[in-house]
């Protein structure tokens, strides 16, 4: 395909439309008759439910119970325990393992 105009002219002729315009079904012939195909009509129409039809029931449940109240002291004197007995733990076993490695560098060393 050549885009450029044409070498020895200068005029926009090149560019201009043909003045001749061909007809679309060609020269002396008749158009075409459409063919007769059917319509789409739609889709088929549902049949009505039934008058006895009822949508599912949901039954709500019932509202939530009230939480008891929470004793505020009791709480921090078993969290006071707790903490208690985790540090008692620590402790001891801190201590096997500090003399566990006591003997063990004695032994290396003597």
């Amino acid at each position: 395909m050549n885009v450029s105009a044409p070498t020895g002219s200068d005029d926009d002729a090149y560019w201009q439309r043909p003045d001749a315009e061909p007809e679309p079904s060609g020269a002396g012939r008749p158009a075409p008759a459409p063919d007769p195909a059917p319509t789409y009509q739609g889709p088929p129409r549902t049949p009505p439910p039934s008058p006895h039809w009822q949508p599912p029931l949901v039954q709500q449940p019932p509202p939530p119970r009230a939480m008891p109240a929470q004793d505020m002291d009791a709480l921090d004197e078993a969290e006071g325990s707790a903490r208690t007995v985790t540090y008692g733990i620590g402790l001891v076993v801190g201590a096997i393992a500090l003399i566990l490695m006591c003997l063990l560098c004695a032994r290396v060393i003597f």
